[in-house]
């Protein structure tokens, strides 16, 4: 079960052997820093046109909700763009909003039959949540669902510094 996860250090947009992307989003969709700002430069103008889309639909996306784009000029075949809580303290149910978080995204990637996906260290950055707690949750949630789960087979957690990636690759090791 151990290697349906996988942890790597590096930048999510520049993967090219993934079906969907995980794009920290702000509840407006609109593109913003970090890695939401990222994904929108390298995805290109047609994803900020998808989003605009969706807002006019269904408004903003609360935290712990996820919606999916095509991937623009990335080599995904889709992005979903997750809104993460922003930490407050801990006692504004931020836990649950994170693992509900991942849960959406999976959901989403098993409801377009996508085998693989790629997730950046979800409202870790200006966001705020301990890096520690975050990935916990986030590895605990996804390792649930895939041993429950077909789709998706696969799941890689792209971190963009060595000290995540070792947080992550410590959890990946107690397995």
């Amino acid at each position: 079960m151990s290697d349906c996860i996988e942890v790597i250090k590096g930048d999510i947009t520049q993967l090219i052997d993934v079906d969907v992307i995980v794009n920290a989003a702000n509840p407006s969709l609109m593109g913003g820093g970090g890695v939401d700002g990222a994904i929108h430069r390298a995805a290109g103008e047609t994803i900020l046109e998808a989003c605009k889309a969706i807002r006019r639909q269904e408004g903003m996306c609360d935290p712990g909700q996820a919606v999916i784009t095509e991937a623009g000029n990335m080599t995904a075949q889709a992005i979903i763009h997750a809104v993460g809580p922003v930490w407050q303290g801990g006692n504004q149910q931020e836990a649950e909003l994170l693992a509900q978080t991942y849960r959406n995204c999976l959901d989403l990637a098993a409801a377009n039959r996508y085998r693989t996906i790629a997730f950046p260290a979800i409202s870790t950055g200006v966001y705020g949540f301990p890096r520690q707690q975050a990935a916990r949750i986030a590895w605990d949630t996804v390792y649930r669902y895939l041993g429950q789960r077909p789709l998706p087979e696969k799941a890689i957690f792209v971190c963009f510094d060595e000290e995540t990636q070792q947080i992550y690759q410590t959890l990946a090791d107690t397995l």
